[in-house]
């Protein structure tokens, strides 16, 4: 299959991938560093603690419910212009959050920042497939997403010493810089590029498909973080499947429909798509777990903790640099069966650390996983993008971003509600139990992670391989 690349002149090609990097790199940031200063966001605006997680699901329902429009959006408004008013957006919206003087205006300014949120990860990552020829794609999307995987790293560990020796205002206030250097650098190196065809816009299937990923992710966050009673979480689920039933079986007979089931006569899109809805599981819940695990487990500082995330990070930057020469050498195939088994592995291997644990062997885990979980991103990300043509990129691009942030809330909700029913099911909450509980949601997620091994398994050996250069 010819898949055709646009022609970079140098520069563009040097920097376009600094572009799209900056803008992951905000938006990861933005979405660990807000959590550890909702206490004193609480206490400076006189509200209940328990009232602010409207601050984080304004952002994730804005989220969710706009990139599925990406795709269309770019191809009818141009990547240059979109992509630049995202970091505008969510720029703007990061100083709306610092002057918020109430928990309204705050959650107003939220969504603000999700509308340019949900537009500069899937456009971000759309400009890149288009660009550059597949057999650059595993080096590209490998250096692009560093950043998001640095956020969730270091955003807890920046979020509390803001909150200490600052105010809870920085953490929206440290994005205007990045965004004005983002801002320039999207006009000057970032490619104007549109889809072929001008299509309609299928309003009604983005309504159903909105309320489907709406649903689905208030179920799947009253499940962890908003402790919903679970008759309610069942049926904002049976709801949410029942839009998204409605949508796929609409969109078989309808000309342009948002996402076409088309999409799926690709199998490594299929495969791809499938296989990072449930890989992700464990990928989603690492960040969540790990520092928990650190703090109220084992009895770390904040700092502590923070610190001794750093070698899964470096673990991380590194294993990207060998991404491509593993998956040429290796295949698709090969590489993912086996580095999800692995995957799952070390995050059961986790749940065998105790406080007798030595030190040097934590960390040495921590890096193995972080070295395993980053290879796992680039070869999903890459495989499922791979085969499209440039009729269906933009489309399965935004397919590829709902799923991540789907499964991403489905990684947390399914580790926060594993970790809630050990702790009950240990009884009254010591040093031990509470120790116990987390050994076995490290358990449960690394056994759930492996079975994805057998989604990548159905990969031929030869997939991803045959690509045409322009």
């Amino acid at each position: 299959m010819m898949i055709k690349s646009q022609i970079l002149d140098n520069k563009t090609a040097r920097g376009l991938p600094w572009v799209v990097a900056i803008a992951f790199f905000m938006q990861s940031l933005d979405g660990t560093i807000l959590n550890t200063a909702l206490p004193a966001m609480a206490r400076d605006l006189n509200e209940d603690p328990l009232r602010m997680q409207g601050v984080i699901i304004a952002y994730m329902l804005t989220v969710a419910l706009l990139i599925p429009a990406s795709g269309w959006i770019a191809d009818r408004f141009g990547t240059k212009k979109i992509f630049f008013s995202a970091i505008v957006l969510f720029s703007f919206g990061s100083l709306l959050c610092a002057l918020s003087n109430s928990l309204d205006m705050l959650i107003g300014a939220r969504v603000v920042q999700g509308l340019g949120g949900a537009l500069m990860l899937p456009v971000g990552r759309l400009v890149v497939l288009r660009a550059y020829p597949r057999s650059e794609l595993v080096r590209i999307m490998g250096f692009i997403t560093i950043p998001g995987l640095l956020g969730p790293l270091i955003g807890p560990t920046m979020g509390g010493w803001m909150v200490q020796y600052l105010t809870w205002h920085w953490i929206f206030l440290i994005n205007l810089p990045v965004g004005l250097v983002g801002c320039y650098a999207a006009f000057k190196f970032i490619p104007d590029l549109r889809g072929k065809q001008k299509s309609r816009f299928d309003s009604l299937g983005f309504v159903l498909f909105g309320a489907a990923m709406l649903l689905i992710t208030i179920a799947m966050e009253g499940l962890g973080e908003l402790h919903l009673p679970h008759l309610r979480v069942m049926l904002l689920l049976f709801a949410g499947m029942a839009c998204l039933i409605a949508y796929w079986l609409r969109a078989g007979r309808v000309a342009n429909p948002l996402f076409s089931p088309s999409l799926f006569n690709t199998r490594t899109f299929a495969i791809g798509l499938f296989g990072n809805l449930f890989a992700r599981l464990g990928s989603g819940a690492l960040p969540f777990l790990v520092p928990l695990l650190l703090q109220v487990a084992l009895g770390y500082s904040p700092s502590q903790a923070g610190m001794s995330m750093l070698p899964l990070a470096a673990a991380a930057i590194l294993a990207k640099s060998l991404a491509r020469p593993i998956i040429d050498r290796l295949g698709y195939r090969l590489v993912l069966t086996a580095n999800t088994l692995a995957l799952g592995i070390m995050l059961a291997s986790i749940g065998l650390v105790s406080e007798q644990t030595p030190y040097w062997l934590l960390l040495a885990l921590l890096a193995i996983l972080g070295a395993i979980n980053s290879l796992q991103f680039t070869a999903m990300n890459a495989v499922t993008l791979i085969d499209l043509d440039d009729e269906n990129a933009s489309s399965g691009n935004s397919l590829l971003s709902v799923v991540g942030q789907l499964s991403l809330s489905l990684g947390v909700a399914c580790a926060g509600a594993l970790l809630g029913g050990f702790s009950a099911d240990v009884g009254n909450a010591t040093q031990a139990t509470v120790l116990s509980a987390f050994q076995l949601t490290f358990l449960s997620v690394g056994v759930m992670t492996i079975f994805a091994a057998a989604i990548f398994s159905l990969l031929s050996e030869h997939d991803g391989r045959m690509m045409v250069q322009d």
